[in-house]
């Protein structure tokens, strides 16, 4: 397993970073969050441009399926820029989530007839998931209360225990009630189906792993990105800050505490790194890296985004300041897709099951 990474991803790592840093500003941001109806908490604008100019939104799906053709250190190197700029994008529901689903497990029909769409942002799906979904035949019933940016898909791609379908939004027996959430960038709503038309996927185990296996990588390498820019920060304000004469970067306890934050990036930069690479060799520890990626980061981006606002004294604690909109997303990855205590479940099961 190479941690390296090679000149093309290397370019890609730098082309998304420069992309998101340049467009994905928090002026931007915050006009998302205050946008109303389906735009609430979605840059339009950024969205079509990370769809059709960047040209990433297909990372991790095969050529054949529409997509780049590339794998998941990509699609975690693409997930680190975004992360890092809190940038207000579906990118997690819709790409990582639904697209990959629908890549992995639907039949061709199904990939010819969504997968243009969500690749190029024309439209927009959304990720619902609940294990008590009943299904006599194609008709479906069951409800999740915490879909992301179910307000605005079009399509949702429905997974339970037992199957996978696609159905479209304005499907009659479909309900979505938009829920108020912490982080306004990230909005979640209840979908509700009651005898909703669901179509099939032909592979649902296939369709479901990958969806899930590609969510967690998503969500890891968004809160290393968004941890290393809490640390960026705040040591740039710490060296401008200055108190007693001095900026306060030079004081002991400050400087504690940022080299602890530097310390949990780095472990969380090579867990992000060692659940994408063994993800795309298929390696056996694959599934144990990618829950332990999950829950390690998320972790470690709550600790950082604390520190920031603890760090910057009073004017981290302002709605002004941007240290909240961190704050918010690292809460946010921390309960999404399963918390923190679930995933370090799985790892301890699969550490205790290769120990028997």
């Amino acid at each position: 397993m190479d941690f390296a990474l090679s000149d093309e991803q290397q370019m890609i790592a730098d082309t998304a970073r420069a992309f998101f840093s340049e467009n994905a500003t928090c002026e931007r941001t915050r006009q998302a969050m205050a946008a109303g109806g389906a735009d609430a908490g979605i840059d339009r604008e950024l969205w079509r441009a990370f769809c059709t100019d960047l040209g990433l939104s297909g990372v991790g799906i095969a050529e054949a399926a529409g997509g780049a053709g590339l794998g998941l250190v990509e699609l975690a190197l693409v997930a680190e820029a975004a992360g890092a700029q809190v940038a207000a994008l579906p990118m997690l529901g819709s790409l990582a989530l639904c697209a990959q689903a629908v890549a992995a497990g639907g039949t061709a029909a199904q990939r010819d007839a969504i997968l243009p769409a969500l690749l190029s942002g024309e439209a927009i799906a959304a990720y619902v998931h609940d294990p008590a979904l009943r299904a006599e035949g194609d008709l479906l019933t069951g409800e999740s209360r915490f879909v992301l940016h179910g307000g605005a898909a079009q399509w949702f791609v429905v997974t339970s225990n037992s199957g996978a379908w696609i159905v479209p939004a304005d499907a009659p027996g479909v309900t979505v009630r938009i829920q108020t959430t912490m982080d306004q960038t990230r909005p979640l709503a209840c979908v509700t189906l009651t005898g909703a038309q669901g179509q099939p996927l032909t592979d649902p185990p296939a369709a479901i792993a990958r969806a899930h296996t590609c969510g967690f990588i998503t969500l890891a390498a968004e809160a290393l990105g968004g941890a290393q820019a809490t640390l960026d920060r705040t040591v740039a304000y710490a060296m401008e800050r200055v108190q007693f004469g001095r900026p306060i970067a030079s004081f002991q306890a400050y400087k504690h505490r940022l080299a602890d934050m530097m310390i949990e990036i780095e472990q969380a930069r090579s867990a992000v790194w060692w659940a994408a690479c063994a993800a795309d060799e298929a390696s056996d520890e694959a599934d144990l890296a990618v829950h332990a990626a999950k829950a390690f980061c998320a972790d470690t981006y709550f600790m950082c985004a604390g520190n920031m606002i603890q760090l910057h004294g009073g004017i981290g604690f302002t709605w002004e300041h941007d240290a909240h909109l961190y704050f918010k997303r690292s809460r946010a990855i921390m309960s999404s897709l399963g918390d923190g205590a679930w995933h370090r479940e799985q790892v301890a099961t699969h550490i205790l099951g290769a120990l028997a």
